[in-house]
């Protein structure tokens, strides 16, 4: 659900605000290919990166310039021609990046025993540009839970120091009931990675289990076995999971189907968010409003609980546009969405545009006494608000009116009342909070 305490946090979005990423050390003597990196990771992604060109350099920023999220890593130095900089980088603890320019399945198994979580080869065209998504990859699966099912210890811990590499949060249950008992401990897991065979119960009714509670656009599933069965992974993905993949696997394979998984649900996420809110100011949108409402109100009402709804509009709008222009006028409605958000941010209320200059609150657990000092609280907020203009200050102010939510009717009749009291508040001078309680 979409309420206050998230509205800030897709304003952020909106607003493209540069946070921070993570701290990336760039460990590359080719200056040209070091600065081509940094420049990417600083100014399109807002990391904090250090650049060495050498074994020298390198221990001097572990000195000075640590604790470091994530490493990229030229096996071939001055001073460590031998990928001496690398072990050192692993023994840190630091995810490591190999960017090499000789590359071969040698190599490649050395580099896998040694745990890097990804690497390059710099012959190709776009070596860069997959760079830059390795690192960017590993500072959001910080974030990412991932849930590891198999009742046999070793394969188990196998997978669980793959993931780690990777740097996801990484949960392990031995059986299936232990799964679904961290789930609903850990509602941040994004992916389930489980075996087929389990003394409880076996991988497809887990993972039925799990689809009772959890769609596939909130939680994906990945089965995995080491049985010669053909059948098996059609019967996994008929049970609901989303991939499979048969031991013994190549890692490579592996991870880049986590990742695909992962990347599916942060595209799924984007596209909820675009579908709820509002591009403008990052709020919810009336889409979303009039979608979960209902349902607030309804289960508010079934339990006794106070609730009510105002209606609240910019004063003068229309002519603030028509004299500053709409670039202005946009200007602001997001200072005045921010505002608002800001001022029901941990509230459990719901906030929304609606369009134009109009925004609405949906107080959940308020009686009209209560929802008339809120709105009074908010109306100041924006009196004291000051836009920034190239020459002056802009002040704006709102006119509110609500309606208490006391039986059961149409959403869309909670709103008009709220809309016909926000009319008599302009009516009386704008600039004011006007509720049913001064109808008498």
């Amino acid at each position: 659900m979409y309420f206050t305490e998230q509205v800030l946090a897709r304003q952020r979005a909106v607003g493209a605000q540069h946070v921070e990423q993570g701290r990336v050390l760039i460990i590359e003597d080719s200056r040209s290919l070091s600065s081509l990196m940094r420049h990417r990771l600083e100014k399109d992604f807002f990391c904090q990166v250090t650049q060495c060109a050498s074994a020298d350099t390198f221990r001097e920023a572990m000195r000075n310039d640590g604790p470091f999220d994530v490493a990229v890593v030229d096996l071939n130095l001055p001073g460590a021609p031998d990928g001496e900089v690398l072990d050192s980088v692993v023994a840190a603890g630091i995810p490591a990046i190999v960017f090499t320019a000789d590359f071969n399945r040698d190599l490649r198994e050395r580099l896998l025993q040694k745990g890097v979580a990804d690497y390059h080869v710099k012959n190709n065209e776009g070596a860069i540009d997959l760079v830059v998504s390795s690192v960017l990859r590993l500072l959001r699966n910080r974030d990412v839970g991932v849930l590891v099912v198999d009742d046999v210890a070793s394969a188990r811990t196998m997978l669980a120091d793959l993931l780690g590499a990777q740097k996801f949060q990484v949960y392990e249950a031995s059986t299936g009931k232990g799964a679904l008992e961290i789930l609903a401990r850990q509602p941040h897991i994004e992916l389930v990675i489980t075996d087929y065979h389990m003394p409880d119960m076996d991988g497809y009714e887990l993972t039925r289990r799990i689809r009772r509670e959890h769609n596939g656009d909130r939680l994906r599933i990945i089965g995995i076995s080491s049985s010669a069965d053909r059948l098996l992974s059609a019967s996994f993905l008929k049970a609901g999971a989303n991939d499979f993949v048969y031991r013994p696997y190549v890692v490579e394979e592996l991870q880049c189907r986590i990742q695909l998984n992962i990347e599916t649900l942060a595209q799924l996420r984007q596209l909820r968010v675009a579908a709820f809110s509002d591009y403008l100011t990052g709020l919810p949108n009336r889409r979303h409003f009039f979608d979960e409402g209902p349902a607030q109100v309804a289960g508010r009402l079934e339990r006794g609980d106070a609730c009510c709804i105002a209606m609240l509009d910019i004063d003068h709008f229309k002519k603030l546009n028509d004299t500053h222009g709409h670039e202005i006028g946009d200007r602001v409605l997001q200072a005045v969405g921010t505002k608002l958000a800001r001022g029901l941010e941990g509230s459990g209320h719901m906030l929304a545009r609606l369009g134009g200059e109009e925004f609405s609150v949906l107080m959940l657990g308020l009686d009209i006494g209560e929802g008339a000092k809120l709105c009074e609280r908010l109306r100041g907020d924006i009196e004291n608000l000051r836009v920034a203009l190239d020459d002056q200050d802009l002040s704006v102010t709102i006119s509110v009116g609500l309606a208490e939510i006391a039986g059961r009717e149409s959403f869309s009749n909670y709103l008009a009342a709220a809309d016909q009291l926000l009319y008599l508040a302009k009516s009386y001078g704008r600039n004011r909070v006007y509720s049913e309680t001064m109808l008498s």
